[in-house]
């Protein structure tokens, strides 16, 4: 899949509107092309991460959603203190009381994620050295933006996200990113 070029985006914004499409409907497919435009650059990205990291195993973000009311999950956030402080996935804890926690956690499946999944995916291939088995959530939070997954704040839903920095700026729509 080819990246849509930012030149497009007017313009189909534009073909929108000579199809007749209101104002606020070119807003809306103007919108659906840059979002677009987002998820092809993170699919890239993700696949960048799987080359490198071919022996790590994953779990895509719509598979993580539908299965977490069902299953036994421990999530582990292995962004920066300043990352979390904006939002996390539901319940989810730090690599550092990951590791406190190791024994009572065992036996639960375990799933890390950072921004895009290099972080977390060294994270799982540190931990497999250590004989701890673990998923890396593939495309990591932004991936789950774009599954619907929902994020938190001090336990609150929030559409805030740290995306680390202007390069991962790759949310879904409807989410405030900061940097």
């Amino acid at each position: 899949m080819s990246q849509l070029p930012n030149r497009f985006v007017p313009f189909l914004a534009g073909v929108a509107i000579l199809a007749g499409l209101s104002a606020p409907g070119a807003a809306v497919a103007q919108s659906r092309a840059a979002e677009a435009e987002r998820r092809v650059v993170l699919e890239r990205m993700v696949e960048e991460v799987g080359e490198d990291y071919p022996d790590v195993a994953t779990i895509s973000a719509v598979a993580l959603r539908d299965a977490l009311p069902e299953g036994d999950f421990v999530l582990v956030d292995v962004r920066t203190d300043a990352e979390r402080r904006v939002s996390t996935l539901p319940g989810a804890i730090t690599g550092e009381e990951f590791e406190a926690r190791l024994q009572e956690l065992a036996g639960r499946t375990v799933v890390a994620y950072c921004t895009i999944g290099r972080r977390s995916s060294d994270y799982v291939r540190r931990m497999a050295r250590r004989g701890v088995d673990m998923l890396n959530l593939e495309g990591s939070v932004l991936a789950w933006t774009h599954a619907g997954g929902q994020l938190v704040n001090d336990g609150a839903p929030t559409r805030r996200l740290h995306v680390y920095g202007r390069r991962w700026n790759l949310a879904a729509d409807g989410y405030q990113t900061i940097w």
